[in-house]
């Protein structure tokens, strides 16, 4: 799983949709995106299907090719809203599950339906774990004889 991915899902759309329609509009645009991906599936939906509690976010249980879609229709929609100055939760909103229907369709093409995919490993888990190694790497280089030169 890569953190960075999800980082970059959760930061996406932000850009634009908070300046243009505030916190909750930017929740409700996400909101509908999903649903638009999911094939109905609210986010809601989508966490209890996977099993996530209702107050953890449901991308840090995503899939990486999830993550991808999610991160590829979020930047479509960045771009057309900056291209035809779209102003307004419902134009943004519109142009938001458009692109979400169209990742959809053409991840379908190929016979993936994302709302089946199991989920991934939390990702706080994966980052306890990574900084867990890294620690004990660290560790075990102090641990390491000095080589003369």
């Amino acid at each position: 799983m890569d953190i960075q991915r999800i980082n970059t899902y959760k930061n996406t759309l932000n850009s634009i949709a908070k300046e243009v329609v505030g916190d909750n509009g930017f929740d409700r645009i996400r909101s509908k995106g999903d649903a638009a991906l999911f094939g109905g599936n609210t986010t809601e939906m989508m966490k209890q299907q996977l099993g996530v509690k209702s107050n953890r976010p449901l991308a840090d249980f995503l899939p990486n090719l999830t993550i991808a879609a999610k991160n590829l229709a979020a930047e479509m929609t960045n771009y057309n809203v900056e291209d035809k100055n779209l102003q307004g939760e419902r134009p943004i909103t519109s142009e938001h599950i458009h692109n979400n229907r169209s990742v959809r369709d053409m991840l379908g093409q190929r016979g993936i339906k994302l709302e089946h995919l199991p989920p991934a490993e939390d990702i706080k888990k994966v980052e306890r774990r990574v900084a867990k190694e890294e620690k004990l790497m660290v560790k075990n280089i102090t641990k390491l004889p000095k080589i003369d030169e």
